[in-house]
């Protein structure tokens, strides 16, 4: 991988308006999981909500959900494909209300990955490939210092990746996984 200004030449550009400015460097990754509709996979209405494009007509939880301004810094689709939304320089909007071993806020110092997935079926080979590809990438060009789903960091609003989540596939390959539970 070759980074630019806090993007990556291997990932799909989309890019996303829902972003700001850090706090510091980012020295930890949240890792989520989205599907839209819920539970349904391959219409790239992900995408399309990172990039405030989702038609609210198009389905009826889009109508609930089209006003929302959120991002990731990646996105990996069930076939593996690796999309960027955000510029790793830069804050998105993953996180929300949030906290980390204390610290809240975790958007101004984190990078998010979302999965497309849901919290009650395994993800697929293909993402956990990609995803173990751009881990290592990730902590080669950035000081991380910890791996974390966004339940760890959000216990009180958030279940993803959930518990079909191998978090055994990132520890056997030494990557930095934690699972404190903040409480915001």
């Amino acid at each position: 991988m070759v980074w630019q200004h806090g993007w990556t030449d291997s990932a799909t550009q989309r890019p996303s308006p829902n972003f700001g400015a850090r706090t510091r460097s980012p020295d930890l990754v949240v890792i989520h999981n989205i599907s839209l509709p819920p539970f349904e996979y391959g219409s790239g209405s992900a995408l399309a909500l990172f990039q405030n494009q989702i038609d609210a007509q198009q389905h009826p939880f889009f109508s609930v959900i089209a006003h929302f301004r959120v991002s990731s810094h990646f996105f990996i689709d069930r076939t593996g494909e690796l999309f960027q939304c955000v510029s790793c320089d830069d804050a998105a909007y993953h996180a929300g209300l949030s906290a980390f071993h204390g610290e809240a806020a975790c958007n101004g110092f984190s990078i998010g990955i979302e999965l497309e997935g849901c919290d009650f079926e395994p993800f697929n080979e293909a993402q956990y490939t990609t995803l173990l590809r751009l881990l290592p990438q990730l902590q080669a060009a950035y000081p991380i210092k910890a791996i974390t789903g966004h339940q760890h960091i959000a216990p009180e609003r958030k279940t993803d990746p959930g518990h079909f989540f191998d978090w055994s596939r990132l520890q056997s390959v030494g990557l930095p996984v934690d699972f404190n539970q903040s409480h915001v």
